[in-house]
């Protein structure tokens, strides 16, 4: 059985690691997440906020910006540290400001409002989807997508996990890269469901339907 699932879809040949999609990963945020710092910091509850967030493009900071402002304050921490930057570190609004060692949006342990992120928080509370709420490399992680350009024209868009090489030289002193400890592979659902909702939004529902009828594990694992 190959190691990866090809689907084509119009100039756009996707390409799934197999073996991720049938593991039964789970984040493991408030249940034991290290965190990615050098050293580890469970009490933090930081998980991967730690470095902020990375936008994907203008469009994106526009739309993190917005949303931020209709953030209800009792579900926002950090709502009064915004400043002429906005929510970002900067001018060039390509990342979220770092506020004691994490992002703007994380609520710490013991906030009333909630711990974690406040724009899940805001999500939920209007019986949305975090994910159309949150940065993409945010409510995309653990999952990680590569782009190759092929000279017949077809782009090759690769979906695995992510791995510490990814962080570059930050992820080789991490305490923790979930992906590669077999700590967070205590899922109950494999993958391509709990995950169901990422993968949807980032290959589409057609994609993931064939995707899905492709995968049928018989006993998850890593």
């Amino acid at each position: 059985m190959s190691d990866i699932i090809e689907i084509a879809d119009g100039e756009t040949l996707w390409r799934f690691d197999r073996a991720f999609l049938e593991s039964n990963w789970t984040c493991l945020w408030g249940r034991g997440c290290k965190g990615i710092l050098d050293h580890p910091a469970e009490e933090l509850g930081q998980g991967c906020c730690s470095v902020g967030a990375e936008m994907a493009d203008a469009e994106e900071a526009m739309t993190i910006s917005a949303l931020a402002s209709t953030i209800p304050v009792r579900l926002w921490q950090h709502h009064t540290l915004r400043d002429a930057d906005d929510v970002f570190a900067d001018d060039t609004r390509s990342n979220t400001k770092i506020v004691d060692g994490a992002c703007i949006f994380l609520n710490r342990p013991g906030f009333a409002g909630g711990a974690g992120c406040a724009l899940h928080l805001a999500a939920e509370a209007v019986g949305e989807s975090p994910a159309d709420w949150k940065p993409s490399v945010c409510w995309q992680l653990p999952i990680r997508v590569d782009w190759q350009m092929h000279d017949d024209g077809i782009e090759h868009a690769t979906v695995r996990r992510w791995s510490r090489a990814d962080w570059g030289e930050e992820g080789k002193t991490m305490a923790w890269c979930c992906t590669e400890a077999d700590d967070a592979y205590v899922g109950e659902r494999p993958v391509i469901d709990s995950l169901a909702t990422e993968l949807t939004g980032i290959a589409g529902e057609a994609v993931y339907v064939q995707l899905r009828e492709r995968i049928t594990p018989e006993q998850p694992g890593r």
